[in-house]
């Protein structure tokens, strides 16, 4: 006995839909994460694209290590770190005693270019996520003593200065600190290019670090007036 097997054709097509249909899944799902990818980096980048106008907002509202801050866009350094939400770090600088942001960078060429150093005109501020780690205030009182010159140091219109020693971690650097106004600079040493202080303060979960020409010690309460003012205007809590 012979046996014949006879497939209708209309099953024929149905399983030919099937297997078109699944090899276009791949395809559907490739093309969505592409899509996902677009509109996040499109995210992330859109406050560059913005045209400066009425509606156009002057501050973004970051939030680093959980705690917030309003920053005003112009001063920020990066473009990519130029949206709102969390960040890990933010890069920001603000005009010296005005403490304004900087309209931009000022357009150089080869016949305008100017060989001579120009004096430092801003101070810059570092925030970043601190994670727990060593709070200023701990590395000032029990980090830095262990490394100090022996020198006896005494306070000069209120401000005092210990030398590091030449063969720790920070040889080439000093320690500036005050009480009133409260001030705390680790500062290196005038050389080949000025020296240059920082100055740290914690404000929640957020470090935040100032950079300063060390010569604008010579008005030190200014300079600590300016850190307490931008601390405050931009929106972080006090100490």
């Amino acid at each position: 006995m012979t046996v014949f097997s006879v497939t209708s054709p209309r099953s024929s097509r149905t399983s030919a839909k099937t297997r078109a249909r699944a090899h276009l899944v791949p395809f559907a799902l490739t093309g969505a994460c592409a899509a996902s990818a677009i509109a996040l980096v499109a995210y992330l980048l859109w406050p560059t694209w913005s045209t400066g106008g009425a509606d156009a907002p002057d501050k973004l509202p970051v939030s680093v290590g959980g705690t917030l801050f309003n920053l005003p866009i112009p001063a920020i350094r990066m473009k990519i770190q130029r949206h709102s939400g969390p960040q890990e770090r933010i890069d920001l600088d603000f005009l010296y005693p005005s403490l304004e942001a900087p309209n931009g960078p000022r357009h150089v060429t080869a016949e305008t270019v100017d060989t001579t150093m120009q004096p430092i005109d801003r101070i810059f501020l570092s925030i970043a996520a601190h994670h727990d780690a060593l709070s200023p205030e701990q590395r000032t009182a029990t980090i830095y003593p262990r490394y100090f010159d022996q020198a006896a140091a005494t306070p000069d219109d209120g401000l005092t200065m210990r030398m590091f020693r030449s063969d720790t971690p920070y040889g080439s650097e000093d320690l500036y600190s005050a009480t009133s106004p409260a001030l705390t600079a680790r500062c290196t040493r005038d050389a080949a290019t000025p020296g240059m202080c920082l100055a740290e303060r914690r404000v929640g979960g957020a470090d935040l670090t100032f950079r300063f020409p060390r010569s604008w010690l010579s008005q030190w309460r200014d300079v600590a007036d300016a850190m307490e003012k931008l601390t405050a205007q931009l929106g972080g809590p006090r100490r």
